[in-house]
């Protein structure tokens, strides 16, 4: 059977058997964020276990896409080196939510491999829990196991738990007996061996653990099964090795291919170990970056960075070192998207990401490997088995490579690495980040007093309204005043504080800042106000400034809703900041955002302003049913049990407790006013809103309208510089040059202000400001090729007046002396000049002048024969008489050039020539 054929026929099986066929979740579970790849195929199925949701069906199959890189399950050493472990890997699966138990479970998982797959009984082996009496007699009963092959086994082998709390049951794995005669020992079984591998687990979720650890038998009992789908396409097709699979081997003939390598099955070759790295690592990577991850230096996305790192590190076993992963993608793409379409979607975007990443690794990974290799060599004439953490945290820290990828190259030439100081390193560094962002914000935060105090909870009122007419002092230290009750937003999500003021009867404070600390809200006033505590306060919000806020907290959802429909599910935010005057908006993306990318972000954000879209808030509301609606999360972001969402219809819904416009329209108008990097892998946009983005439009208005007067001007000059070529045809250009200005400036005109407000025609006024630039940057050229053209007929004229100045050169000592001032038309065209006048010279001295921008430049040529014989060079001759038109200059022994500043003494400059060459002379 081929893979396609073993994954279809175990649907099918379960489909006949009333399962409902599902596609597998993301292996990035977004809505999971205590979990970094989904890793098991019940993933998507946790809250039915957990009791906190349902499905429609109570029977369900699938093959999900799972990646296992970390914790317990991190098998990565291994990959490569046997036949059996990945880093992605399919497990089909089965499932039963308070349906059929035990007794079909077992039953079906026989048929199957038996009846339908065909493998020999005698070669299968049951395990159960050791006090599973129950699924022992079952398999004893409803197959026809060899009773001999029904072991019973410990927790560690045939227990399963979700966590140290919560569902858990008993398990009952299938194992595969692939040795040549199909007899291997009892004692194999749960051994380790690939000789007899575990191929299916039959999980009976049937208790649930508490704080305690007491087991409690569950109402409803459940059935998780999962299969390895390599694993078993390798028993089913006569493999010993998942690698010699269908499901590998179009990737490993195409590293082949590139490489020229062949490839032998070897577990020892290193070219074979390589070409299995590249095979299983380009899986994972595709199927990460395919659901929204992308490698960067945090959480899952420094796993995929890991990954990617590792195996550039591998290809270059095979003498690749150019990017070779993203060529692998169409292969897999090839292969496996008829079952995940999404790679196929994303391939153009996959490719990029990983091209991208590969090309910034290799401008370092070479030169880390000869580091590595020179450390490597001391320790060995030292006779050290260690390798120390500094030097390992060095590579790691300048040359990116993650700690395991310098365990790997340590562990093959027969080194460890000290972890211990490594790690210890690592922490260092991150504190000394995490001080720096201390020191950054100290001067805003809560007094220590208060911070420590058992103060009461404020109430936050300043979600409905922006003043409050009564509350109460409960604590004052310093600057701060914490009230019972406040209309004023604190700092937090990126949202700066509110301004306003307190009063106390008639009197104002001035509060200039608002922050927290937990649910304790402090106004930080502007100058310290002893015996507050106990009055009784009016507190009102600058509204102004918070009504900017709310406009760009709204617009930061709906730029961050665009960018991940415009760029791709990748993009998660990594920082933000909501002020009054614009917003500030991180995100994980790999490359620059294009200007097109940049315009349809923007059209976006304003199509979505124009619909008037009203905002929904849900306030403290359950964490599960915020996940239930599809509020937007991330891995590594921490959620309290009551959270907070808002949502503008289905273009965004996200968790967030700042402030916000009742409706999109509200925000006016939309405008980015930069894009850049600010780190591996993250982006930054800043935009404005409102009346701040109108100023930016007129202004960009007013650049468009100063782009059309200047190129007004430079088609002047060409028609200037064309009449004095006196060429026929040349007012013709100019004249084409003059229509097509005439067309922008009329399309621009519709879209100018003209004092009434913004025109909605965005698209048109970018395609204006390119059209602009276009015919600015064509006028450009032509007036560089006038000039070069008008250059060299003013240097052909000139040519003949160099034959006059040379025929009345004064003649000293048997050496020709020419200066003379000359109407060249720039610098270079004054040293052609003077090219010209020493291949003429024979023997001579030449400076020659012009006044070019109202400033003097000056050109000396000295022959050859005076350079050597006579010791004259032309700086100095130069020096001497630009000196007296109040300048200088140098170069080379037989030219060099000057300028002068005084164009009054440039006739006084040149007759010094004679003198200062006489002078050189001794004469």
């Amino acid at each position: 059977m081929t893979s396609t054929e073993i994954r279809n026929s175990f649907l099918d099986f379960f489909k006949a058997r009333g399962h409902t066929i599902v596609p597998s979740s993301p292996v990035v579970p977004f809505d999971d964020p205590t979990l970094l790849f989904a890793n098991a195929g019940m993933n998507q199925f946790k809250d039915v276990f957990l009791g906190t949701g349902k499905r429609s069906y109570v029977r369900v199959a699938d093959t999900q896409k799972c990646i296992r890189v970390s914790g317990k399950h991190n098998d990565l050493e291994e990959v490569g080196v046997d036949g059996h472990h990945h880093t992605f890997f399919e497990m089909l699966g089965n499932w039963s939510f308070g349906d059929y138990y035990k007794k079909e479970a077992i039953a079906w998982a026989w048929e199957l491999l038996t009846s339908v797959w065909g493998l020999p009984k005698e070669r299968l082996w049951a395990t159960v829990y050791r006090d599973d009496s129950e699924a022992e007699e079952l398999w004893k009963r409803v197959t026809d196991i060899n009773p001999a092959h029904v072991l019973r086994f410990d927790e560690k082998d045939n227990f399963w738990e979700m966590g140290e709390t919560g569902p858990c049951g008993p398990c009952s794995e299938i194992h595969f007996d692939r040795t040549v005669d199909g007899n291997a020992p009892a004692s194999l079984v749960n051994a380790g061996s690939p000789e007899l591998i575990e191929i299916w687990n039959l999980v009976f979720i049937q208790y649930n653990r508490d704080a305690d650890g007491v087991l409690h038998p569950l109402p409803a009992k459940h059935v998780d099964t999962g299969m390895g789908f390599e694993r078993v396409c390798a028993v089913l097709q006569g493999k010993s090795s998942n690698y010699d699979t269908d499901v590998f081997t179009p990737l490993i003939e195409r590293i082949s291919e590139i490489t020229g390598r062949e490839y032998t099955g070897s577990t020892t070759a290193v070219s074979d170990i390589a070409m299995r790295v590249l095979a299983d690592h380009v899986r994972t990577l595709t199927f990460a970056i395919a659901d929204g991850a992308v490698p960067s230096n945090e959480g899952r996305g420094y796993v995929l960075r890991r990954i990617l790192r590792r195996a550039s590190r591998f290809a270059r076993k095979l003498d690749v070192h150019d990017p070779i992963i993203f060529r692998l993608v169409p292969t897999l793409v090839d292969t496996m998207s008829y079952i995940f379409p999404e790679i196929r979607e994303r391939q153009s975007q996959i490719e990029r990401i990983i091209k991208g990443e590969e090309e910034a690794f290799n401008a370092t990974l070479d030169r880390g490997l000869e580091i590595f290799e020179e450390i490597a060599q001391k320790a060995k004439s030292q006779n050290r088995t260690m390798l120390a953490g500094e030097e390992a945290f060095r590579l790691y820290d300048t040359y990116g490579f993650p700690l395991d990828l310098t365990q790997l190259m340590a562990r093959e030439q027969g080194f460890a690495i000290d972890e211990e100081t490594f790690n210890k390193l690592l922490e260092e560094q991150r504190e000394r980040s995490r001080e720096a962002g201390r020191q950054v914000e100290t001067s805003a935060r809560i007094p220590f007093r208060l911070h420590d105090s058992s103060l009461a909870d404020t109430e936050f009122t300043g979600y409905d309204r922006l003043d409050e007419p009564r509350a109460h002092i409960l604590a004052v230290d310093g600057n701060f005043v914490v009230l019972d009750r406040t209309p004023f937003y604190a700092e937090a999500g990126g949202q700066v504080g509110d301004t306003g003021e307190l009063r106390i009867r008639e009197h104002p404070i001035r509060v200039n800042d608002t922050q927290r600390d937990a649910d304790v809200i402090a106004h930080r006033i502007e100058h310290p106000t002893p015996d507050l505590v106990g009055l009784d306060v009016s507190a009102r919000v600058d509204s102004e400034r918070r009504l900017s806020i709310m406009r760009n907290h709204t617009a930061t959802h709906l730029v961050h809703a665009a960018l991940r429909k415009v760029l791709g599910s990748h993009v998660h935010q990594a920082g933000s900041l909501v002020a009054p005057t614009h917003l500030r908006f991180d995100f994980s993306h790999f490359s620059r955002v294009t200007e097109a990318e940049l315009e349809a972000i923007e059209e976006m954000v304003n199509n979505k302003i124009a619909e008037g879209i009203e905002l929904v808030h849900y306030r403290n509301i359950p964490f599960d049913e915020a996940k239930k609606m599809g509020a937007l999360m991330f891995f590594g972001d921490k959620y309290g049990d009551r959270v907070n969402v808002v949502e503008f219809s289905e273009f965004s819904r996200e968790f967030c407790g700042g402030t916000h416009v009742p409706s999109t329209s509200d925000i006016g108008y939309f405008k980015f006013r930069s894009e850049g990097s600010i780190a591996s892998g993250v982006r930054r946009i800043e935009a404005v809103t409102s009346d701040f983005a109108l100023e930016l439009y007129r202004i960009q208005e007013q650049s468009l309208v100063d782009r059309i007067q200047l190129a007004s001007r430079e088609i002047e000059e060409c028609r200037r510089l064309e009449a004095q070529l006196a060429h026929t045809a040349a007012p013709e250009v100019g004249l084409s040059f003059e229509r097509e200005l005439e067309a922008l400036q009329t399309a621009a005109n519709r879209s100018l202000f003209r004092g009434l407000g913004l025109s909605h025609d965005f698209a048109a006024q970018v395609e204006n400001s390119r059209g602009i630039e276009s015919l600015i940057s064509r006028i450009a050229e032509r007036k560089k090729s006038l000039e070069r053209e008008l250059s060299r007929s003013q240097i052909k004229d000139l040519s003949a007046t160099i034959e006059e100045l040379v025929k009345s050169a004064v003649v000293v000592d048997s050496i020709r002396v020419v200066s003379a001032e000359l109407s060249a038309p720039s610098a270079d065209a004054l040293k052609s000049l003077g090219d010209t006048l020493r291949a003429k010279l024979g023997s001579g001295v030449g400076v020659l002048a012009a006044v070019i921008d109202e400033k003097i430049s000056f050109v000396c040529v000295v022959t050859d024969d005076l350079v050597s014989s006579r010791r004259i060079e032309a700086g100095r001759v130069i020096g001497a008489v630009a000196k007296i038109a109040g300048g200088g200059g140098g170069g080379r022994p037989h030219m060099a050039t000057a300028g002068g500043k005084d164009v009054s003494k440039l006739r006084e400059a040149l007759r010094a020539t004679l003198p200062v060459v006489k002078s050189m002379l001794n004469i």
